[in-house]
Parts: C-alpha cells; structure tokens; sequence
C-alpha cells in the first residue's frame, strides 16, 4: 500500500478492540517497515569496548550523540580502564566532561561506577541486567545499550522516541518505561530487540518527530492509528524529513510525483 492508499485508508481503532495477535503482527510488520526505511539504524555512540560505551551512554543523558562523540576521546584517551576512573580527580573529569551538561552528576556517576566495577567486578563491566542495574550511573535502559550492542544481548531500550512511536502506533499504553519494555518485548521477536529499538530512534529522528511527524511521508503510514497528528500532504510532509536518506524515505513512502510536482 502507498502513501497516498494509506491516507484513505479507516484508521480507528478502539481503545481496547485490537486482539494480541493482531497487535503483535502489526508491530512485526512496523519492524520490517523500518528496517527497510532505515537500513543504517546502530549505535551512534563511539566506542571500543563494553566499558567506553558503559560512560558514553552515561554521558548522552540529556545532551546528543554527536556531542557526546566529540567529547569522549579525549575522556576515552586519559582513562582507559575502570581503574583509572576508580582513581581519577573529580575535576578533571568534570573538565573534560563539561559540554555534555549535568557534568557534575555525571563525572560522580563515572567515577563511582569506575570504583564498583573495581570492587566488585575485577575492573570488568558484567554482562547481567541484575549486576549493571546496581551500578552507579546505569539503569535498565543504559544497561539494555550496554547489552545489546558491546555483548550482543538482545534488549529494548526505552527512551523517550520508544515511548512516543510506540504509543503513537498504540502498541503501548502509558509512559513507565520498565512497563513499556516487557510489553514490548512481548509484540517483538527477541533477536531484533536491539535492532528495533536503533530503528525506532532513528524513525523518531527522522520522520516521526515530537512536535511535527511527517504524517503524509511514512513508511507506517497504513498501520498507525495515530496517522494525521502531522500534515498529511505528501509535499508538506516531506519536507519535515531530516537525515541523509530523505529521497528514499521519500520513494519508500510512495509520495514521489507528489512531491515532484
């Protein structure tokens, strides 16, 4: 189904009446969808090992990847292990940390956890959610990024675009992220968590923003029951769509004459 198909398509949906499995293909379907709008969705986060990726997740609470990403080495370079951090100078950290926001919080949190993992981990981030959760800095989110993407543990991370989409393709109800994530693991396949949720986040980015969704230009147009909060003009769409791929969004989202016009 087009774009154009999609938006004469019945889109109610009662609060309620959708049975499990129904829902459950309709997000199976949403993920293939997405993995074909987004085939670059990953991380966006530097890093080489478990431990870097452990503090840059840290680092990316309320600031950007792309800041986070220009800070990071020179952070990365002077503290190499969990040691290092065990012993660092607050300061110092707090220095190199500062673009990122809240670096005082932050630099606790790095250096606290850089002190746990010592004590109780030999210097080595732990693959279990029981163990990373009780970390300083790490909750079931930091800990589902640390999981699925340095050791390869498939996990849903909730974030703030995971709440959105999902709520708005009323796949959940509610905002509770701990509670979205078992309801979403339920609706998903296991192995494509981890990819899921990078495709969510770059759908949330790209196409289906906050304040404005380019309704008229996505690819989920037919299956979301949210479908006209944004302009549902293919042209006035369009041009809502960031990122480097917006021409296949485009074509993908079957509104190219539309647009061309």
């Amino acid at each position: 189904m087009t774009a154009a198909d999609a938006r004469r398509a019945p889109r109610t949906r009662s609060k309620g009446t959708e049975s499990e499995l129904a829902k459950k293909r309709r997000a199976r379907k949403a993920d293939r969808l997405l993995a074909a709008a987004h085939p670059d969705a990953k991380c966006e986060l530097d890093y080489t090992n478990p431990l870097e990726l452990a503090v840059a997740t840290i680092l990316s609470a309320q600031c950007t990847d792309v800041r986070v990403n220009l800070t990071t080495p020179a952070l990365f370079k002077r503290y190499r292990s969990a040691s290092d951090y065990a012993e660092a100078n607050p300061e110092d950290v707090e220095a190199i940390i500062r673009p990122t926001g809240f670096y005082r919080n932050k630099a606790k949190s790095i250096i606290g956890l850089g002190k746990a993992l010592v004590e109780h981990h030999d210097g080595r981030l732990p693959e279990d959610m029981e163990a990373l959760v009780k970390l300083p800095g790490i909750g079931r989110k930091t800990a589902n990024v640390i999981r699925g993407n340095a050791f390869g543990v498939p996990g849903i991370t909730v974030d703030t675009h995971m709440i959105r989409i999902t709520n708005r393709l009323g796949l959940v109800d509610g905002k509770d992220p701990v509670k979205l994530e078992f309801q979403l693991q339920k609706l998903v396949e296991p192995r494509e968590w981890t990819m899921f949720s990078h495709r969510i986040i770059f759908h949330g980015r790209r196409v289906c923003i906050a304040r404005k969704p380019a309704c008229g230009a996505c690819t989920l147009a037919s299956i979301c029951p949210s479908y006209g909060e944004g302009p549902t003009d293919p042209a006035e769409a369009a041009k809502l769509l960031k990122g480097d791929n917006v021409e296949e969004l485009i074509r993908l989202a079957g509104i190219e004459d539309a647009v061309n016009r």
